[in-house]
């Protein structure tokens, strides 16, 4: 689905990651995996350090010290919000709308619209798009994009396949009305057949969490991890990054009339460094180009890889430059989706710690 948007911007881009960094070497004992092994793993994808919230840290927490931050250095007005998205597959509670809590958290006006949206790789991009159909409404001038996940929990920590790589974020993206009449271009796509590759089993209505979803089960990689926890498909998850990804783009900078060398940045999602850059070699895009730095430093936060990577790698550029940016997110639904931006002289582009 090819999907155009005018007279829209970003204008501030802000990552919150917790201060909690675990080191892969501290975790190498708990795999059923010998060190040498481990190590070989470590160099192929990427890993290094990530960051996971401390017990009892819930997506709202991680949102609110992000808005408290940009009201306190009065980068936003709370009066201005006019919507309120986040983005996340973590939220507080089954019921109500974690949008809703943090609304309320802060007081904001009651004449606004507050949603939650259940997304994960791709959620970044699904959330802007979602962000700019909302503006296209008269009295909507300013919406406010979380994207936040705190998934350490779902993770088996005796699980080397997915423990290595998540992390733990949230980011808060300002999005407004503007004069500029270029074309925002994007590209979604979804097959729900393949919504197993990427899932936590247990926990929701179809199989309540008990006591017996809680057990540890080895699979037959050495990993152990009960029905609570995340199970990644992952040679089924890299082929579909590999065999969907590069005609998205490919058809994503037709639709624009642009080609690869065009484009400034290609901001991605960061499952992990080997895929990444097998995706930028795929799609004959420079990796200095294509960065792929977010899980070493920081884990995969899922969607808020992306602004992670954007603050990371782009920093205060992106308060006095224009640059054109290929931004992409793709995995668990199966969901890919992907926009060609201008981003250009940003109120902020930052990353806090939490």
């Amino acid at each position: 689905m090819n999907l155009k948007f005018r007279h829209k911007k970003i204008t501030g881009i802000l990552t919150i990651l917790p201060e909690n960094e675990v080191k892969f070497e501290d975790e190498m004992d708990q795999y059923n995996f010998s060190p040498a092994k481990s190590l070989k793993l470590k160099m192929a994808m990427g890993y290094n350090t990530h960051r996971v919230a401390k017990e009892g840290v819930c997506a709202s927490d991680l949102c609110i010290r992000g808005l408290d931050y940009l009201f306190e250095k009065k980068l936003l007005d709370k009066n201005e919000i006019d919507a309120l998205i986040l983005v996340t597959q973590s939220p507080d509670y089954f019921m109500p709308p974690t949008s809703n809590v943090i609304q309320g958290h802060f007081g904001l006006k009651q004449d606004m619209i507050c949603m939650d949206i259940n997304q994960g790789c791709a959620g970044f991009i699904i959330g802007l798009f979602q962000a700019f159909m909302l503006l296209e409404q008269d009295e909507i001038n300013k919406v406010v994009l979380l994207n936040a996940d705190v998934l350490s929990p779902k993770v088996s920590k005796r699980d080397r396949n997915s423990n290595p790589l998540i992390g733990d974020a949230a980011s808060v993206t300002i999005v407004e009305k503007s004069d500029d009449s270029g074309i925002i271009f994007g590209n979604l796509k979804m097959d729900g057949t393949g919504f197993d590759a990427l899932i936590i089993p247990a926990g929701g209505s179809r199989l309540p969490a008990s006591a017996d979803t809680a057990q540890l089960h080895e699979d037959a990689a050495g990993n152990f991890r009960s029905l609570n926890h995340l199970v990644m498909k992952g040679d089924e998850v890299f082929n579909f990054v590999q065999r969907e990804v590069p005609p998205m783009i490919e058809q994503l900078l037709s639709t624009a009339g642009c080609s690869r060398e065009d484009v400034d940045f290609y901001m991605f999602h960061q499952p992990n460094k080997f895929m990444l850059n097998k995706l930028a070699d795929k799609l004959g895009v420079p990796r200095e180009k294509m960065p792929s730095n977010i899980v070493e430093n920081f884990g995969n936060a899922s969607g808020v890889s992306i602004p992670t990577a954007i603050g990371f790698n782009l920093g205060t550029r992106l308060t006095r430059e224009s640059l054109l940016i290929c931004l992409a997110g793709f995995g668990v639904g199966l969901t890919w989706a992907s926009i060609l931006i201008r981003l250009e002289n940003l109120d902020f582009n930052e990353i806090i710690n939490y």
